[in-house]
């Protein structure tokens, strides 16, 4: 099963992981990313986030297939917020199901590594003195 979200509302965070539950998963992954409040040491003032919505969950959906098909899990769910995010808030969240903990931590990093590498969602960090949009690079 899978479940894929891109939209400009806050994430929900508990409702994610109630979703990857079930009773067959003894291991459950998840990533949170955060806005931070400095990268390379200079100061952050917010993110924002744009993306191609129909093309980010076409890729999601590719994604999430080839992460099923190379480990054995039962539930994939990529979500990423778009829009003007602030320092402490989640803009991606990504949780994975599996019967054994080994295929969940490696599928959902393997999910966070390939979705900021191939899905068009664009980033931008917002600083007191400029700003720069951010190669997708883990």
């Amino acid at each position: 099963m899978i479940d894929l979200k891109v939209t400009e509302e806050p994430l929900d965070i508990p409702g994610c992981i109630d979703w990857v539950m079930s009773p067959q998963s003894g291991g459950i992954d998840v990533f949170i990313g955060t806005v931070r409040d400095a990268t390379k040491g200079k100061p952050v003032v917010r993110l924002e986030f744009e993306s191609y919505i129909p093309m980010a969950l076409s890729e999601m959906s590719k994604l999430a297939g080839q992460a099923m098909a190379k480990w054995p899990l039962h539930k994939v769910l990529l979500h990423h917020r778009t829009g003007i995010l602030q320092i402490g808030e989640v803009p991606v969240v990504i949780a994975v199901s599996a019967a054994h903990r080994a295929a969940a931590f490696d599928a959902c990093r393997f999910l966070i590594d390939t979705l900021k590498q191939t899905v068009p969602i664009w980033k931008k960090e917002i600083f007191e003195d400029g700003e720069v949009w951010v190669a997708a690079h883990p």
